[in-house]
Order: structure tokens, then C-alpha cells, then sequence
């Protein structure tokens, strides 16, 4: 009996440590969120990272019709992950609205990490269909090709026909699944 109670005690005792930082995680309360201006700012030194470490995916972003910028999205797991983070959607180089991404998770899964998503939308007909939705959901609502490239590395942009291109950047900390599969993206005010 002690060898079943064990591992339950260890994920247990996992998601009583965990359990703050994941509960504000998946509620997060008004008085945390980021003003509009503090969203802007942290997109464009995200961009800007982005395309230093990444110069060239600017060919790819000057042909997209929006690219909606998520820089700082948090994600924790010990058996159940969650993750949330706040961003904008740029048309044009400029701000038109404010997301919010939340995914919650259960299976393999531990650590903690931090990461920026950017997703270029690279027709209008894909960006219409997210900004009319309410509640957009990554793999249901639309696909996204999620493209990895290594530090320094170049991007091939004549390869890429996806309608909606997915990056995820700036990882600090480790966590075992990367993906944006699950992930709900909702408009919000600011």
C-alpha cells in the first residue's frame, strides 16, 4: 500500500507547492493585468528580440496581414499544467487589439517556464476568422504551424504556406511538451 501512496503523496505535495502560482495562473485577477501600454511595450522588445535573434522572419512578417504577439506567457505543470499570458494584435505595425491566452493540461508534464508566442496570421481570411471569434482556440478554430528555429539560425520563409505560423521563443526554465495545441485566445480590454 505505501508504494501506491507515495507517488500520490509526491504529486500531492507537488500541486500544494504548485498550487498558488497555477491558481493565479488559470484566474488571474484584474488587478494583475498589464495596462495597455505595459502590453505594447513588452510586444515591441519581444518583436525586437525576435527579429534580432531572427532577422530573417521580417520578410515573413511584412507579408502577414496581423501578427498577434504574446511576450510574456507563463506556463507551470506537476501532472496538471496551466498557462496565461497577455499580448496584442498588431495590423499593420499597429496595436488593433488586446488577447489573453489560457490552456490548462494533464499528463507528463513538470517544471515551470516562460516563453513569447508569436503567431503571423498570413492571409485575411485567417485573421478575420480570429478576430471574429470569441474564444479562439489553437487546433480547433485553426491550425498553426508551429516553426522552430535554432539561435542564430535563418528562416527559410519560401517554404512556409501555412495560413497561421506559429514561434515560440525565449524559453526560460524547463518544461517537457511544447506546444500551443489547447491554447484559448480571448480578446480582452484595455
Amino acid at each position: 500500500m505505501s508504494r501506491v501512496l507515495a507517488p500520490l503523496r509526491i504529486l500531492l505535495l507537488g500541486l500544494f507547492v504548485l498550487s498558488p502560482f497555477l491558481l493565479g495562473v488559470a484566474l488571474p485577477s484584474q488587478a494583475n493585468a498589464e495596462t495597455g501600454a505595459e502590453i505594447d511595450a513588452n510586444v515591441t522588445v519581444a518583436l525586437d528580440r525576435f527579429l534580432g535573434n531572427h532577422g530573417s522572419a521580417q520578410a515573413l512578417m511584412d507579408k502577414a496581414a496581423g501578427v498577434l504577439v504574446f511576450p510574456n506567457v507563463v506556463k507551470a505543470g506537476f501532472g496538471f499544467g496551466a498557462e496565461y499570458g497577455e499580448g496584442a494584435l498588431q495590423v499593420a505595425g499597429k496595436t488593433v487589439d488586446y488577447y489573453n491566452t489560457v490552456a490548462a493540461s494533464f499528463g507528463f508534464q513538470i517544471g515551470l517556464q516562460m516563453r513569447s508566442v508569436i503567431l503571423m496570421f498570413m492571409t485575411e481570411p485567417a485573421l478575420a476568422n480570429f478576430r471574429a471569434s470569441y474564444g479562439w482556440e489553437a487546433g480547433v478554430d485553426g491550425s498553426v504551424a508551429l516553426v522552430t528555429i535554432g539561435a542564430g539560425a535563418t528562416l527559410d520563409t519560401s517554404n512556409i504556406r501555412s495560413p497561421i505560423v506559429g514561434f515560440i521563443t525565449d524559453q526560460k526554465g524547463l518544461m517537457y511538451n511544447l506546444t500551443l495545441e489547447g491554447s484559448k485566445m480571448t480578446r480582452i480590454e484595455r
